[in-house]
């Protein structure tokens, strides 16, 4: 194995070449990459990824590319034809949700469009399953920089102590909270529902820009009402006109929880990331729970 350092395209400064298929895959690359990658987030900021598709100029960025790092479980629906029409022998890929025990989509709200996936890809918001993506991702940067292994190393170990931090706080924290259920913009919250022992009702399915039917949003109330929630969750990237509709007929809030998808470019210059978001979803969920 000892020619693999001479296949890699490193830039000319010396840094991996990497692209990565939404915002979280991105932040996770570059937590473990830091200064020795160039890492590219493929789907502009404020965009909804889960209907977007790479252009032309991006599928040629990705044939320069040293590693590419997706997601998988049906997030990205276009990557399996990409990677088999791109000349990817030199490409290290890597399916950061491989071997994580996905979740199904319980109730597909009778959402018959043939491209919906089966299981729900939203497998970062349980913050131990952001760990394992991480590793998956420091192997792929391993095995396409040996050179540099130690220091990848080094890095995911620093990463996985704050995603065991992470899940410790939202452990202690939602142990205390009085109700156990949420209505959210879709159904993305099934992972860190989970992890802690809480119920979503999504207003929408697994991918956020199915518009409800009548029968849905009545459903939706009826469970509000019954549950008596007092906060409707709409999210980042998704108009947040249906649940106004829904917190109107139940006397409910309207607030934000973000799955994370896709980041606004004035919150990644602010210095947000993955950790300070899921920071800010447990104080909403918490004070929705405790209303």
């Amino acid at each position: 194995m000892g020619c693999t350092g001479n296949t890699t395209k490193k830039n000319k400064n010396g840094k991996l070449k990497v692209m990565a298929s939404f915002y979280t895959m991105y932040d996770f690359a570059k937590k473990i990459g830091k200064d020795k990658i160039e890492v590219t987030n493929m789907v502009p900021a404020g965009t909804e990824p889960h209907d977007w598709e790479p252009s032309t100029k991006d599928l040629i960025e990705l044939e320069k590319s040293d590693v590419f790092i997706y997601n998988g479980a049906g997030m990205e629906q276009w990557v399996d034809d990409v990677l088999e029409s791109l000349d990817t022998e030199e490409l290290t890929s890597v399916e950061a949700s491989k071997g994580i025990k996905l979740l199904k989509d319980t109730d597909a709200h009778e959402h018959d469009h043939e491209h919906e996936s089966e299981n729900d890809p939203h497998v970062w918001l349980d913050p131990q399953n952001a760990k394992y993506e991480m590793n998956q991702i420091k192997k792929a940067l391993i095995k396409a920089d040996p050179d540099n292994k130690d220091y990848y190393e080094a890095n995911y170990k620093k990463e996985a102590a704050r995603c065991d931090e992470l899940d410790q706080q939202y452990k202690k924290e939602l142990a205390q909270v009085s109700k156990r259920e949420l209505v959210v913009a879709h159904e993305a919250f099934g992972y860190l529902c989970k992890a802690y022992d809480l119920e979503q009702m999504g207003i929408e399915g697994l991918s956020a820009d199915d518009e409800p039917d009548p029968k849905q949003m009545s459903e939706v109330i009826e469970f509000a009402k019954k549950h008596k929630v007092k906060t409707i969750f709409f999210e980042e990237l998704v108009s947040p006109k249906v649940a106004k509709t829904i917190a109107k007929e139940t006397g409910a809030s309207v607030k934000m929880l973000n799955p994370l998808e896709g980041l606004s470019n004035k919150k990644i210059k602010a210095g947000q990331d993955y950790f300070s978001v899921m920071k800010q979803n447990l104080s909403a969920i918490k004070e929705a729970l405790s209303e």
